[in-house]
């Protein structure tokens, strides 16, 4: 079942992200499962909203992610909101 993860990364700045994506884009395979993602940036740091295959893909990410986050100053904030997805289209799909 897809899921949708909704992350707010209080104090983490766009360079922050950038930096944590590149290091991500090089770890093949890590982003399997993940179906859609977003990073918007607030007034406070970031929100990430994604849609992913299901939770224990999502999972398999998270454990491959934090490892690197936090190598890179990340700290280790609160647990991202996760909710069930009725449905899921994209227009003209």
């Amino acid at each position: 079942m897809a899921i949708l993860v909704h992350a707010v990364l209080d104090g983490i700045s766009t360079d922050q992200y950038d930096a944590l994506n590149a290091k991500l884009q090089e770890i093949p395979g890590i982003f399997d499962g993940c179906v859609s993602h977003a990073c918007v940036p607030t007034d406070s740091g970031l929100e990430v909203f994604d849609i992913w295959s299901s939770e224990a893909q999502m999972q398999t990410f998270a454990e491959k992610m934090m490892p690197v986050a936090i190598g890179l100053g990340w700290p280790e904030g609160p647990m991202p909101r996760v909710l069930e997805v009725h449905n899921h289209w994209v227009p003209g799909g």
